[in-house]
């Protein structure tokens, strides 16, 4: 069963972590990894240097969209694709467990199953720009 009272409520911070993770996850690459040593990483997986600016974009923007309300049910959408990248990329040949040398795909995984929860679920309380119903049903 479902609370339809706080339901909304749940929602919002489901958003609000996943905004929150996303901003932590780009400063992380700016301010400890240094956007010089973001762009060798990425280069150093075989993808052009210009990809970890684009990665650092989507993750502030995203972040914020996700935190503001701006359309969330949307971009959570548009940001699993960034996530299951991590794990083609980086995390994937590591094994499961997060804990593993490099980090395993278990972490990026659930992140990727939150934001289709979030998705199905929709926008939540307090939201600036609403994502409106699903055309589909």
């Amino acid at each position: 069963m479902v609370d339809y009272a706080t339901a909304p409520y749940a929602v919002f911070f489901l958003r609000l972590c996943l905004g929150i993770m996303f901003i932590a996850h780009a400063l992380l690459k700016v301010r400890v990894y240094t956007i010089p040593g973001t762009v060798a990483f990425f280069k150093s997986l075989g993808l052009p240097g210009w990809f970890a600016y684009l990665i650092i974009a989507v993750e502030l923007i995203g972040g914020a969209c996700l935190i503001l309300g701006i359309v969330p049910r949307y971009v959570a959408l548009l940001l699993i694709p960034e996530i299951l990248g991590t794990i083609v990329t980086v995390h994937g040949k590591n094994g499961w467990l997060f804990t593993n040398k490099d980090g395993g795909w278990e972490y990026p995984a659930f992140w990727a199953a939150a934001l289709l929860v979030q998705f199905l679920l929709g926008d939540g309380a307090w939201t600036l720009v609403p994502s409106g119903p699903l055309p589909f049903i």
